[in-house]
């Protein structure tokens, strides 16, 4: 981080919204975001490691807290599942919306750190620029939101045949006359295209503009008495209700999941 005389509210915000990047190859064109690939690798061995370890010691007496919490998080995800997929959920479609929340969840959780402390923590190992919340990146949740397109296309292919699929491009949803076809196509693309994109932007825009938010109030802080005092309180408000926002959007991710690879097996 720069030094007390350096740093302005410029230079503070650049500094902990730049990640740590390596660029592959001779250009530039590819470039990794080495923390956001770190973090989120990190995160998944953590949270599934633990659901491991838990259902790992699982009972069928009286379970215990750690399987009593697990059970109660799969069963929601499954209730949620059933609401809306009416086929064999159990074979891909709630495990993959019991790894979207849970994955998601702990991403977006990492938010409630504090930044100025993790920031001092990672320059302590020599990490300069390094961000912990993956979820802020518009990369990581155009990746899900991408993982997840792919997946509702091969469902369509699979369950539908690739005839039925394209006929349903062609023919829906307004009608099978030839006349009407191109504006089928044309609306089915846009379709296609706007579910990546809403699915990917809503996540990421919540959870960025929620780091602006503790940043600006980090800012505050600084300033003086007054500030340290009135920043930590409306900063220690807002971590309270980004919880329910953090976990609302992890929610909202998984259940578009859900839906999107629901329409993937529904004809029309």
């Amino acid at each position: 981080m720069a030094s007390d005389a350096e740093l302005t509210p410029t230079s503070y915000m650049e500094h902990h919204l730049t990640n740590l990047t390596s660029s592959v190859g001779e250009g530039t064109f590819w470039t990794l975001h080495v923390d956001t690939l770190a973090m989120s690798i990190l995160l998944g061995f953590v949270s599934f490691g633990f659901l491991w370890w838990v259902v790992r010691g699982a009972t069928s007496g009286v379970p215990g807290r750690r399987q009593a919490f697990v059970e109660l998080c799969i069963e929601f995800i499954d209730d949620q599942v059933k609401s809306t997929f009416h086929g064999d959920r159990h074979a891909f479609v709630a495990p993959t919306a019991l790894t979207v929340f849970i994955w998601v969840l702990m991403m977006n959780a990492m938010d409630l750190l504090p930044i100025d402390i993790m920031a001092k923590f990672y320059a302590l190992l020599g990490l300069h620029n390094w961000r912990s919340v993956p979820t802020t990146d518009i990369n990581t949740t155009f990746a899900l939101a991408l993982s997840v397109w792919l997946l509702m296309i091969f469902f369509n292919i699979k369950v539908k045949g690739l005839g039925g699929w394209m006929h349903e491009l062609v023919c829906t949803p307004f009608g099978k006359n030839p006349i009407l076809w191109p504006v089928n196509i044309l609306f089915n693309i846009v379709e296609y295209v706007s579910k990546p994109l809403s699915h990917s932007l809503r996540l990421y825009g919540n959870i960025y503009a929620g780091e602006i938010i503790f940043l600006l109030l980090g800012m505050w802080a600084a300033t003086g008495l007054a500030g340290t005092f009135f920043g930590a309180l409306l900063g220690t408000g807002w971590a309270i209700f980004h919880i329910l926002i953090i976990t609302l959007q992890a929610f909202i991710f998984m259940m578009l999941t859900v839906v999107y690879l629901s329409m993937a097996h529904e004809s029309h």
